[in-house]
């Protein structure tokens, strides 16, 4: 698999495509950009390759890897000024969703004059950026799962309130994305779960808002298949190049498709992860067949093109799978303390409760905080 796409962003896809890095870069008129990363991946193959391909096309570059997981404002003002202090001239945003979101948003940073939460996605507030000061992103992912390489936004916690804000700006989609494959093998299995499932919800929930968006709708289903026909394989046998670049490319395909809106698996993990800080795919992988079961009833002809897709009851092929990839059944069981449960207010305050198929509001999101907290689903329950 392999190929140039253009949608919605310049795309190198496919296996060794890291290489293009430099010549990429040098492209875009950058001499010397500051690589945002964490420290997981700071020797590692994916910044070792990164590193290499810049050295060949003969760029200087600066290093940033204090991105933590559940990134904060913090973690950006540490870019931006790593990013001055070097003088550099372009970022590129390589790791999972933290340091790809981090990345984004020092990018989008380095030149305003206002603080970061001035631009969080509400109204109009993206005409404050100094749209000019924006400087190129290069994308390159290592998991398969946000999808953050192909979006406009970035997902940063404001650290006094704990909740998740989303930092939106059209600049912010990256100017390049390397889409290599080969940077996702060394993942481990929990990992290869998680962001998995992590593309898994954003593809149905795209697929299952009300939101009319055909072009989305169908791209988010042929995610699923992609996801359906490969995630086991990837999780099972880490090597698998062909498993490996589907969950890459559903990644993409999610992440492209949720323009059209999520829903209470994202309003609910959003609200959990800015408190607790636990890991968003993981949150998303534990929510989703409780948020199923809610919305069965309103997805009507939704559900059977589901079923179809999927070759199994939704519910029930979503139960079975997270058992196969080891997923914890509850938030207790993801270590989410009981106090998680006050959390249906911020929940509904999340703009992916607006585009859920069954309307939302605090009663069913406690409600459903309730369900997944304590278990009551079990796939040999499923008709």
């Amino acid at each position: 698999m392999r190929g140039n796409w253009n949608y919605p962003n310049p795309i190198r896809f496919g296996t060794g495509r890291i290489t293009e890095l430099g010549e990429v870069c040098k492209d875009l008129g950058l001499e010397k950009p500051l690589i945002v990363t964490d420290s997981d991946l700071e020797k590692l193959f994916p910044v070792e390759a990164a590193r290499t391909s810049l050295q060949g096309a003969g760029l200087a570059y600066e290093l940033f890897t204090e991105v933590k997981a559940n990134p904060s404002e913090k973690s950006v003002a540490g870019g931006v000024e790593a990013y001055q202090a070097g003088q550099c001239d372009g970022v590129i945003a390589l790791g999972g969703g933290s340091p790809l979101d981090a990345g984004k948003a020092v990018a989008l940073m380095v030149g305003q004059e206002r603080p970061l939460f001035d631009f969080v996605d509400e109204g109009d507030n993206w005409k404050r950026v100094r749209a000019e000061a924006v400087v190129p992103i290069v994308a390159v992912p290592t998991t398969a799962g946000t999808g953050s390489e192909v979006g406009r936004a970035s997902l940063i916690t404001n650290s006094k309130t704990e909740r998740k804000r989303i930092i939106f700006h059209p600049k912010m989609l990256p100017s390049m994305v390397i889409a290599d494959p080969e940077l996702t093998v060394g993942m481990p299995q929990k990992l290869t779960a998680a962001t998995g499932m992590d593309a898994l919800a954003h593809n149905i929930e795209a697929f299952c808002s009300p939101t009319f968006h055909p072009m989305a709708e169908g791209i988010a289903l042929e995610g699923i298949r992609y996801i359906a026909h490969s995630i086991e394989e990837a999780h099972k046998n880490g090597g698998d190049l062909e498993a490996r670049s589907r969950m890459l490319a559903a990644s993409i395909m999610g992440s492209a498709a949720f323009q059209k809106g999520l829903g209470a698996v994202h309003s609910l993990s959003h609200a959990i992860g800015g408190k607790y800080d636990l890991h968003h795919g993981m949150l998303n992988a534990v929510l989703l067949p409780y948020v199923l079961e809610f919305n069965k009833k309103s997805l009507g002809p939704k559900w059977d093109r589901l079923s179809q897709a999927l070759g199994s009851d939704p519910l029930r092929w979503v139960l079975n799978l997270r058992v196969r990839l080891k997923i914890p059944h509850t938030l207790m069981e993801l270590g989410a303390p009981e106090q998680v449960l006050e959390l249906a207010e911020a929940a509904t305050a999340d703009p992916s409760a607006a585009t859920n198929p069954e309307p939302l509001n605090d009663e069913t999101h406690r409600t459903l905080l309730e369900n997944a907290f304590s278990g009551h689903l079990r796939a040999n329950q499923i008709a």
